[in-house]
């Protein structure tokens, strides 16, 4: 057991920028730190098994290497059974420069597997698998989406019949600091063909059948945030927000196998009976789940003198227990008009786009090192705050005016505030072809350059008119109001991406 809890957790918590959340191996099971489960038709009846699996990865940026191994018995006692599965697959990736982009294919390097049902033995004599995945980089969330293709070959009791396995699916999926959701949708038809003596003595029975499933299986991360209050009279500190990682699997398979007759000669059940399919189906639907345990982390207390009883006091607490809002006094000025550069180094910590330090680091190291030019001539390179706003001129987030400027001190607008959240997100491209209206009643306001994030953001719920339907473009943005629309935008990656990715394709709640 302690290995099944030690490999599984080195795989999901190593930290790899080309790791992505995804179901352990194509089966459809799903595991915590103790237990793993599927169901398994190979007998054309399903028959769920429960057991240890053991993950381990190693991964760069050019390959990535998974192992598992399972170890499992059927969950019903009275059925005499096991299945051992040891498969390897090597994941290839390919970084399209200046795209913004990688595509990912898998295939299998290692395989061995034998399934046991009383008398009968399914053993894997080969497996041809191939899955290619395109990742999109740029946003605050890679997203991915991909295509399978597979087939096993198992033979019984050595030469006495094959089970051909043909597998196609898809997957999908998305990953950022607040969520990590992937979703399989893997389609399987099994043609049994087998030979079996009969008691008379009289020949050969010729046993065939075909049956189908379709598993659709979600593994998915959400951190959220719980505010905890102290319950001691005499502290400094009267509460504070607490960080908690959950993650957990689900998986739903449908299912149309052949009617077994049981009591006659044929297929072993494992549990002493025997079945020869019927012409009529056995139709059903088997739901599977498993959770980790939550982790916990206290956040920073806030202490600003100014926000008792504010509206948004909730709001920027949040942030400033998250590090996203650095402050170092006493009062945060909640109604005072928020920056451009104020705004952007929030947004990329709250979408936690770290800057990175390397180039930096290089230029340091090498004297002769061409002297960095400015992305913006009015933004040093030298300001505390250059290395996020370069970092969001890289990813598109932001594009400056005609002139080459940031306008870093400049005050803040509406419609400059929702266009850098949707481009953050890389949605700007979901907006239909020009001559769309946005939606609010001021719409003729808007300017052409944020008409399609407006757009957007209205359809994906990050906004809503005032009182009278009103975007407002124009209107400066408060440090509170700006504070509460970068709260939104977290709520957004933490649930409305994974309701999206598993509720909505997978029908969980």
């Amino acid at each position: 057991m302690k290995k099944l809890i030690a490999g599984f957790l080195t795989a999901i918590l190593t930290a790899s920028s080309v790791a992505y959340a995804e179901p352990p191996e194509f089966s459809g099971g799903v595991s915590n730190e103790y237990e793993y489960e599927e169901v398994v038709f190979i007998s054309g009846k399903p028959i769920r098994f429960i057991g240890e699996m053991d993950m381990s990865e190693s991964a760069n940026e050019e390959e990535k290497k998974t192992s598992y191994k399972f170890k499992l018995a059927p969950a019903d006692k009275s059925i005499d059974g096991s299945l051992t599965r040891s498969i390897t697959l090597v994941t290839t990736y390919k970084k399209w420069d200046g795209k913004g982009q990688t595509s990912a294919d898998t295939t299998v390097d290692k395989y061995s597997e034998k399934i046991e049902l009383g008398k009968d033995k399914y053993e894997l004599e080969d497996f041809q698998f191939s899955k290619s995945d395109i990742v999109d980089n740029r946003p605050a969330a890679d997203f991915y989406s991909g295509n399978l293709k597979g087939r096993k070959y198992y033979t019984i009791n050595k030469d006495e019949g094959t089970v051909t396995v043909d597998i196609s699916g898809a997957d999908t999926g998305y990953k950022n600091f607040w969520g990590d959701t992937g979703t399989n949708i893997i389609d399987m038809t099994f043609d049994y063909d087998r030979k079996i003596a009969t008691d008379d003595g009289e020949g050969d029975q010729d046993l065939q059948w075909r049956g189908t499933a379709r598993i659709i299986t979600s593994d998915s991360m959400m951190k959220t945030l719980r505010y905890s209050p102290n319950d001691a009279t005499l502290s400094s500190f009267s509460g504070g927000n607490m960080r908690i990682t959950s993650r957990d699997m689900t998986s739903r398979y449908t299912y149309e196998l052949p009617e077994m007759d049981e009591g006659s000669a044929g297929i072993d059940q494992g549990n002493g009976k025997f079945a020869v399919p019927e012409g009529d189906s056995d139709k059903g639907t088997i739901d599977l789940s498993r959770s980790m345990v939550p982790r916990l982390e206290r956040l920073a207390v806030p202490r600003f003198r100014d926000l008792s009883g504010h509206w948004a006091q909730t709001h920027i607490e949040k942030l400033y227990s998250l590090d996203v809002l650095e402050e170092g006094g006493d009062f945060f000025t909640p109604d005072v008009p928020m920056t451009r550069a104020e705004y952007i180094k929030a947004v990329m910590k709250a979408c936690n786009i770290r800057p990175s330090m390397e180039a930096k680091k290089s230029a340091r190291a090498s004297r002769k090192a061409p002297k960095e030019e400015s992305v913006f001539g009015d933004v040093s390179i030298s300001d505390e705050d250059y290395a996020y706003i370069k970092d969001a001129y890289n990813k598109g987030i932001v594009k400056g005016s005609q002139n080459g400027m940031f306008r870093p001190e400049a005050s803040l607008t509406r419609a400059e505030a929702v266009t850098i959240l949707v481009r953050a997100l890389g949605f700007e491209s979901k907006a239909p072809t020009p001559g769309f209206a946005s939606g609010f009643t001021d719409d003729r306001k808007i300017q052409a350059w944020a008409k399609a994030s407006i757009y957007v953001a209205r359809e994906t719920g990050l906004v809503q008119g005032d009182s009278q339907g009103r975007i407002n473009p124009d209107a400066i943005m408060k440090r509170s109001e700006a504070s509460a629309m970068i709260v939104r935008l977290l709520e957004f990656m933490q649930r409305d991406l994974q309701r999206d990715y598993r509720e909505d394709i997978g029908s969980f709640k």
